[in-house]
């Protein structure tokens, strides 16, 4: 098998069978190098090594601006701009909105401010510029009808004055004959006479590709390894619209080349794109890029992740309380890992451990649970003061407390911190640690047995504790303060362990469960004399909570009870 380079590319090479020649010629020959309208079986198999174009790694992320930013296409953009960082290298943005009805000025803005809040800031693009802009396709319009004019004048693209009904017949033969719906019509043969006749008459017309009949064309990607097609499954290709307006597949192309991409990873789906493109670069001669497809991401039923499953844009997810690290951390995860056991990463990491090599071919199931979970460890990990200026904000900005920093915010972030995993879950956080639920929570099942063990006598104590004064010098004392005085209440009561904690919990904060005890009451107390929290959240103080106390029926509580366990016992 023959080798040839094409057009000079130190790192492409086309091989064709000798005896089989490409039924076209590419622009740089000979101006008299005739074109065959007879098709020919082709070979072409190409191999492109991780070797970048006179040695820069150039990426791009081309979103459409048609709506917003899906995790899948931020994972994409991810992966090129660790690709980039990594190889100190260039990451571009490039707007694909060649759909004219579906793309809008919000959506790209939106992307835009998504991939800035994730912190993957572009080298060239949009707000940045470049040497190879513009960086919208529907400002380079000029561009791709000077090549597509290039490929009709070679011969390798012609008129087809094909009519939409004309078309469909098309497909409607080929479904009964079992073939696949490719171009059969005759404008690929047609003499000029036939083109004049047309173009005389006024008759709209598409740029065709000619595609050769039969043969295989391999390439090898980056995660895949080789991947290969039939010619025969394409047929003839439309590169331009009869309206003027360019196709996708040959608009990415002359601008992936225009703009010296040397790697293109994006998402699998576009696979089948990669066969026309290829052809494009050999028609046009220009080199090849490495490719590099990223499987899909899949929803926990293993289809691919859709609206129907929850939130999938990066906007949610941010409104949601999600950070922009842990976003990132998670989508990198996504397909990818480092070959250790560790899941937590800053972007630094990431671009110091990326590897295409590392990027797994089967999907990649997205975990909600998992999600939020790495989110809170994130949360977590920021710098106190970081934290409390955070959750301050959103307390202040929710009308739960009427200031947003203070000894208050500090004492509260970091008691409940551990509990929240989003940042909005910090409003529930403060709220349900505010109220004071207490005949709900009597009233529950599982405190019952809590009732059944003298919760009465306990409450006569508390109270009495609290009425002299001793539990509140106590509680001013801090935590010292409280842990001696709950030490010495229980040896009153000749109580401890759960059966001193879990009466006194639900007497003071009106449930069962929540942050360590101490702490809560200290804070509970504080929330009482701050001034901090707002009139609007309906909190009890601690002079409130003790009037309620005083006011429970407990006879009528404790015999409610007991009729319930003996019904209990009499059904078993």
């Amino acid at each position: 098998m023959a080798s040839l380079l094409l057009l000079g590319s130190p790192w492409v090479r086309i091989r064709v069978l000798p005896e089989l020649r490409p039924p076209f010629r590419c622009p740089g020959l000979a101006s008299n190098t005739c074109l065959s309208s007879r098709r020919r079986n082709l070979s072409v198999s190409v191999s492109s090594d991780t070797g970048p174009v006179d040695g820069e790694v150039r990426v791009r992320f081309a979103p459409s601006p048609t709506g917003n930013l899906h995790v899948g296409g931020a994972r994409t953009a991810l992966f090129n701009y660790l690709f980039a960082r990594s190889h100190g290298g260039k990451f571009v943005l490039r707007i694909e909105d060649t759909d004219l009805e579906r793309s809008t000025r919000k959506s790209e803005e939106a992307m835009l401010s998504d991939l800035s809040w994730l912190g993957l800031d572009w080298d060239e693009g949009p707000g940045v510029g470049g040497e190879y802009g513009p960086y919208r396709q529907s400002e380079r319009n000029s561009i791709y009808k000077q090549y597509a004019e290039k490929l009709l004048d070679s011969g390798v693209v012609y008129r087809c004055f094909c009519s939409n009904e004309e078309l469909e017949q098309m497909k409607e033969t080929a479904n009964k004959l079992q073939l696949p719906p490719v171009y059969m019509g005759k404008w690929a043969t047609a003499s000029d006479k036939e083109i004049q006749e047309e173009l005389a008459k006024g008759t709209p017309y598409t740029y065709r590709f000619r595609v050769p009949k039969d043969g295989i064309l391999k390439i090898t990607d980056l995660i895949r390894g080789e991947v290969s097609w039939s010619l025969h499954t394409l047929g003839d290709f439309v590169i331009m619209r009869s309206n003027g307006q360019p196709v996708y597949n040959f608009c990415v192309t002359v601008d992936d080349a225009m703009m010296r991409i040397s790697h293109v990873i994006r998402a699998e789906e576009h696979l089948p794109n990669t066969l026309r493109q290829t052809l494009l670069y050999k028609a046009l001669g220009f080199p090849m890029p490495s490719f590099a497809h990223v499987s899909l991401i899949l929803a926990p039923d293993r289809s691919k992740l859709s609206k129907r499953h929850g939130a999938t844009s990066v906007g949610q997810f941010r409104e949601m309380g999600y950070l922009p690290q842990a976003m990132v951390n998670y989508l990198a995860l996504l397909g990818w890992g480092d070959g250790t056991e560790n899941e937590f990463f800053t972007i630094s990491q990431l671009v110091e451990k990326f590897s295409i090599s590392r990027v797994n071919k089967s999907g990649a199931m997205f975990d909600g649970t998992k999600f939020r979970w790495m989110n809170g460890q994130h949360l977590r990990s920021l710098p106190l003061e970081e934290l409390i200026m955070i959750f301050g904000d959103r307390w202040k900005c929710t009308g739960i407390l009427v200031e947003s920093d203070g000894e208050f915010v500090k004492d509260a972030t970091e008691l409940l911190k551990d509990g929240i995993d989003l940042i909005t879950y910090a409003d529930k956080a403060l709220s349900d640690f505010l109220s004071y639920p207490l005949h709900s929570t009597l009233a529950k099942a599982e405190c019952q047995p809590i009732l059944q063990d003298k919760l009465s006598e306990v409450a006569a104590s508390l109270i009495a504790a609290y009425e002299s004064g001793e539990l509140c010098e106590a509680i001013k004392e801090g935590n010292a303060g409280w842990q001696k005085w709950v030490k010495s209440f229980g040896k009153l009561l000749k109580r401890k362990g759960k059966s001193l904690f879990m009466p006194v919990r639900v007497l003071l904060t009106g449930k069962l469960h929540g942050p360590e005890m101490g702490g809560s009451i200290i804070l509970i107390y504080k929330a009482g004399i701050c001034g901090a929290v707002s009139s609007r959240t309906g909190f009890a103080t601690l002079d409130e909570r003790f009037k309620m106390l005083k006011d429970v029926d407990w006879e009528s509580l404790e015999k409610e009870t007991t009729q319930v366990e003996s019904a209990i016992g009499v059904s078993h």
